[in-house]
């Protein structure tokens, strides 16, 4: 993302608003997805063109939507540009930073928070297809304002990269509900320390909630597959089994390549194969633990995996986090 700060990288501030102020939004969508079992979430899902519209349901959504949508950006601006140098409005180029570990973050955040925007406007009867079009700008809503924000900052700006990738993560839920009115191809995060954390904690992270969110050396994004989905009904293939391919980067400790040299570093992409659970298939009668299904879908559960990257070559893990 973007160059260090005294404290935290400007640039994780989408981690950091992640972390925060959105997941007041996430905690009141959990609640409110546990009132009823959710649509859209099986194959076949029943088109709602011929449900009337909840307006009661749909003006709790509207209102809490705008309460916590205007606590984020009064929230972000108070507590990290106040104070800071500003400028006209620019761009920074960060797209060759972190191995792009981060611009698959903006992905994977901005997927989920568009898929739940579809949802929620599912279960307040919007027809289908608008809940899909009109739900699936959530994700780019709720980050485009930091790029903003970040874009009159003297030290650094707007990241484009960042857009794209908020973008593509909000289009890829959107074009998987219009084909198939189900996400069979599901973003997914994991995390384990590392020891290059100790070596700039204020960048990558003190404490172990800091490192999750900072230290992208431990950071893995996949792609989940819920292969059964692709398989005729009748197929006996189990549709618990999924198959994730990972990606994620190490030694990244500076961005400056002659920097991390002299600590004896060489950054570098990590690709990885593992098999997988589909949460979702477990859903049941239960509001609660389907919204905990739901929730949980957005984690890689660990499991054996192959990896691959051009320092070590192939390596198997036993249980990869």
């Amino acid at each position: 993302m973007k160059p260090a700060r005294a404290l935290l990288l400007p640039g994780d501030v989408y981690l950091w608003a992640m972390s925060r102020i959105p997941h007041l939004l996430l905690l009141w969508i959990c609640f409110v997805l546990s009132l009823q079992p959710l649509q859209g979430m099986a194959a076949g899902a029943p088109d709602t063109t011929t449900v009337p519209v909840n307006k009661q349901r749909l003006w709790v959504l509207g209102t809490g939507f705008t309460a916590g949508y205007t606590a984020m950006l009064v929230s972000l601006n108070n507590t990290w540009y106040q104070d800071q140098e500003r400028t006209s409005f620019h761009f920074f180029n960060d797209n060759r930073q972190w191995r792009q570990v981060d611009k698959a973050g903006h992905f994977w955040g901005a997927f989920h928070e568009s898929r739940a925007g579809i949802d929620l406007l599912r279960w307040a009867g919007v027809p289908d297809k608008k809940a899909i079009l009109y739900g699936g700008l959530t994700g780019i809503l709720l980050q485009t304002p930091i790029e903003i924000f970040d874009g009159y900052q003297a030290d650094y700006g707007a990241s484009v990269g960042d857009l794209i990738a908020n973008t593509v993560g909000a289009a890829g839920v959107v074009a998987q509900e219009l084909a198939w009115r189900e996400v069979r191809i599901m973003p997914k995060f994991s995390f384990q320390t590392t020891q290059y954390a100790a070596e700039r904690p204020n960048v990558l992270g003190s404490s172990l909630a800091e490192r999750a969110l900072k230290d992208y050396n431990g950071q893995t994004y996949w792609l989940s597959v819920n292969v059964g989905s692709f398989l005729k009904e009748e197929s006996k293939y189990p549709k618990w089994l999924g198959i994730a391919v990972g990606y994620g980067g190490e030694e990244m400790v500076y961005n400056d390549p002659e920097t991390n040299r002299a600590l004896g570093l060489s950054a570098h992409r990590q690709y990885y194969l593992s098999p997988d659970l589909n949460l979702m298939h477990f859903k049941g009668r239960s509001k609660l633990l389907n919204t905990a299904l739901y929730v949980l879908s957005i984690i890689k559960i660990p499991a054996p995996a192959l990896e691959y990257n051009r320092k070590d070559g192939f390596q198997f893990h036993p249980l990869y986090f």
